[in-house]
């Protein structure tokens, strides 16, 4: 377990390392002037864009940017804002919150409500396993920002029994403000975490092991405990695990459709004005949150199944 744990850190340093590489020098081959940005396509003097220049490290090799930058980072230094204006550590640290509690609010509902109904579709054959099957596979189809324009349109402007908009303040308000963003945000996971719960609770209640459990006499509440949801656990956590991952990445159109602010609207207004550090600092922490949940997933993983962390495939 001691090398597992190692190999996956070596692992995620690799990832962040190679991601932050990618992340710096994509920005800076995007067509577009920094300059630009900095002066609202004003013409400026010469001497002027030369202290722009030397202020934001322009006039720098891309290399030597690059490694200030990395640097800069490992100790919490992401920049300075072109809009805004404002340190980008004070910026994230403003937006995060916004962003941490809708990506948790849609993983509730994608790990409560997405295995639960694949547990009951599973166990329950007929009109219930078909109504599941219908209403997944509709939402399996639904992109993230058609479902925030249907709640918002249904249940905001049509109904009222939600806001439609902003992020409400206090703990109560807040959460009733990201209902509908996280319903939004988990439908599509949702639906894919349910058909792979079904598919595999079903597989595992009919194996060999389970009916001779069953042949034996052993009470059917052990058995769905012990043999299907136990052997079951390993694919409906992979899968869970990933789709979470994946939330991170989604929550920017979320956070647009409803105003939210948010780090994934702070990403978008951010890369729509070519303001690097911003851009470069919420990138890289979305990468961090993606690997580091898929490094817990691996780590979970491990325990269910020690064969994964002997290094020995599973037959």
């Amino acid at each position: 377990m001691a090398r597992f744990l190692l190999r996956r850190l070596a692992l995620l340093c690799a990832t962040m390392f190679a991601a932050s590489i990618a992340i710096y020098g994509a920005l800076y081959l995007a067509p577009g002037d920094p300059i630009s940005v900095l002066t609202g396509g004003r013409q400026i003097t010469p001497e002027a864009r030369a202290i722009l220049e030397d202020r934001y490290r322009l006039n720098e090799p891309l290399p030597q940017r690059y490694w200030h930058w990395l640097g800069s980072a490992l100790h919490g230094d992401f920049g300075y804002s072109t809009t805004s204006r404002q340190d980008v550590g004070t910026l994230i640290a403003q937006r995060a919150p916004t962003s941490i509690e809708l990506v948790g609010y849609a993983s509730l509902i994608v790990i409560v409500v997405g295995i639960g109904v694949g547990i009951v579709s599973a166990l329950k054959p007929g009109i219930v396993d078909t109504i599941a099957l219908l209403v997944t596979t509709v939402l399996a189809a639904l992109p993230s920002f058609v479902a925030a324009l249907l709640l918002i349109s249904v249940f905001a402007v049509n109904l009222g029994w939600f806001p439609a908009l902003g992020d409400g303040h206090g703990f109560t308000d807040q959460l009733w403000h990201l209902t509908l963003p996280a319903i939004a945000l988990a439908s599509s996971s949702l639906a894919l975490v349910a058909r792979v719960t079904r598919a595999s609770v079903r597989a595992e209640a009919k194996s060999e092991r389970v009916q001779t459990a069953i042949s034996r006499g052993i009470p059917r509440g052990a058995i769905l405990r012990r043999h299907v949801l136990h052997n079951a656990s390993i694919p409906i956590m992979t899968v869970t695990g990933l789709t979470i991952a994946t939330l991170i990445v989604l929550v920017s159109i979320v956070e647009e459709a409803f105003s939210l602010n948010g780090l994934g609207s702070a990403l978008v207004k951010a890369a729509a004005s070519k303001d690097f550090a911003v851009v470069q600092a919420i990138s890289l922490l979305m990468v961090a949150g993606f690997v580091i949940i898929n490094a817990l997933v691996d780590l979970l993983f491990a325990r269910l199944d020690p064969r994964v962390a002997l290094g020995t495939a599973a037959s």
